[in-house]
Parts: C-alpha cells; structure tokens; sequence
C-alpha cells in the first residue's frame, strides 16, 4: 500500500484530497499546525478507512518535523500555505509561511529517499496576481492560460504576491535540478468554492462565500470586490482533489503547471446563486482549463452546481 503525504491535509482543500486518496486505498498522513486542537481534524475521523490515516503535528518553518512528515511517502501533496484576506504583519502571516515554507520544503524532499511524486497547490495567483482582476494588459473578456507570461504587482493583495514568489521558487528549484528521483507538478486553481467537510470557521473560502452570500464586507478588499463588481473565476474543491490526485498518480507530468477552472461570474450574480436564484448574466471562460481536462481527466462542474452544493 503506497503512503501519501498531505500536507495541509485537514483543511478545506486538503480534507477533500485526503478523502479521495482514502478511498482510493492510500495510506495517508496529514499534517496539522496544532494537534492538540482536534476542531481542525476531527472531521477526517469520520472518513471511510480513516484507520490509514496518520497525523502529525507540522510547521513549515521547522526542518526537522518536515524531514520527518515526508519520510517513507511515495506521494506528497504540499498544499500547507496559509489562505487569508486579513492579517496585521504581511511578512511574518504571509511572506514567512509562504516563501520560506516552500524552500525548507524544497531543501528536505531533495534529500528524502523513496519520493517518487511531488505535487504543488499553488494558485492562480502564481501567473496573475491582479486575480480576480486582469492581469496587467489584459482585460476582464481577454483569455488567460499556462502559455500567457505571469504577471506580478507589488500593489497586488499580499497573499497574491507570496503565492506568486512562492511559485518562482518551485520554477528555480527544478531549473537548478533537472534530475530529481521524482516529478513535481503544480496546479493553480482559481477562487475554490464548494461545501466544507468540517465544522471550522477559520476557513477563507468557506467565510467569502457566506460574506458574498450576504452581501457582507469586513475589510476594504472585499469592498473593493462588491464596488468594481469583480468577475470571479471558480472552481469546485472537489474537482481541485480530483485533479490533485491525478496529478499525483499520473507519470510524465514533471515541470507542468496546470489551470484549474470552470466559469467565471460577477459578485452580484455570484451572490444570486449563493442565494438559488438565477444570474443575470451568462458566464464567461477566462482562465483556461483545457490542458487539466486533457492530462488530468477532470470534468469541472458548473459554478452553479458548487454554489448550490455549498448552500445545502
């Protein structure tokens, strides 16, 4: 039985990845940033062959629990970076879990022997982040892909600007090693909705939907989300675990990045659906998805379809 290794398992994306690969027959470890608060993963307990899951307490910052999460895994999902619109110290919030947390993961699986798949959740931040909106040159109805050249701002929210830099580091660490014992691939999902597996109210995308469901607006970002009304590309989380899973299980896959998206909407409409009531507008296909249904088999369901499925 091959041995995965989530990290960032037990949180909003990550719990979905964890099922699938449960279900799938996999051992599975996943990380959390505080084992003795069970609200964070007590929602895996209850997974169907949850007596192959594993956890361990982590902190991307400290080398030494790192080397030993991903000792004896043959798969190991890195998707353990922080997701918030608000924070008081960009650097030690953002930048520092973030950055720093993707080189030390770079430095350990390197050294680990076994490893034979490494997959990224980076996002669509990693090639625009302007997201959600146009990249710079771009507008809201040009189309962006893998192929477009990425595009960074320093006014660009804080969160984009790591995942971003993050994604660079990836980049140079498999120029300087073209020989690895294993593939790293990375995915970029846009906006991820859908319904959450646990009962946690720290998650950021759980809290935009309920926020954009009601019209709700804490801090100026969102604000700025309802007075431009921003268009939204998204995507389903459990369409996001699917592709990590395929990523992860498919061979010759090394060095690719892939989109992963369905429509993109208005706020305004994004909130009518929130509400089961019909968009005023048809949507739009920004961001590409076509190389992820190509190489990852997914079919990505209708925005309406994981809205609705977030409101039961």
């Amino acid at each position: 039985m091959k041995k995965t290794g989530i990290i960032g398992g037990s949180g909003f994306i990550g719990s979905h990845i964890t099922k699938l690969f449960l279900n799938k027959g996999f051992d599975v470890k996943v990380s959390t940033t505080d084992i003795s608060n069970q609200k964070k993963y007590e929602h895996l307990m209850d997974l169907k062959n949850s007596d192959h899951l594993y956890l361990s307490e982590l902190k991307m910052e400290d080398k030494t629990l790192l080397k030993e999460f991903v000792k004896n895994c043959d798969i190991i999902i890195h998707g353990g970076t922080p997701f918030q619109l608000d924070f008081k110290d960009a650097q030690t919030e953002l930048f520092d879990p973030t950055i720093k947390g993707t080189e030390n993961f770079l430095e350990i699986i390197k050294e680990t022997p076994g490893i034979k798949k490494v997959v990224i959740i980076a996002s669509v931040a990693a090639l625009n982040t302007n997201f959600p909106l146009p990249a710079g040159g771009k507008t809201s109805d040009d189309l962006f892909s893998e192929k477009d050249t990425p595009f960074f701002s320093k006014e660009s929210h804080p969160y984009a600007q790591a995942k971003f830099l993050a994604h660079q580091t990836v980049n140079d660490f498999i120029a300087k090693h073209p020989n690895l014992n294993f593939e790293i691939t990375s995915v970029l999902p846009v906006l991820v909705f859908g319904k959450s597996m646990s009962h946690r109210e720290d998650s950021t995308s759980t809290g935009l939907q309920y926020l954009i469901k009601n019209k709700l607006a804490p801090n100026p970002f969102v604000q700025m989300l309802y007075d431009t009304n921003a268009e939204f590309a998204i995507v389903d989380v459990r369409d996001v675990a699917k592709a990590v899973f395929n990523a992860a299980t498919t061979t010759d896959l090394n060095r690719k990045n892939y989109l992963l998206s369905s429509e993109t909407y208005s706020v305004s409409d994004i909130s009518l659906m929130l509400n089961r009531k019909k968009p005023k507008k048809p949507p739009k296909t920004i961001y590409q998805n076509q190389l992820a249904k190509d190489d990852l088999d997914v079919s990505f369901r209708a925005v309406k379809t994981t809205l609705n499925n977030y409101s039961t």
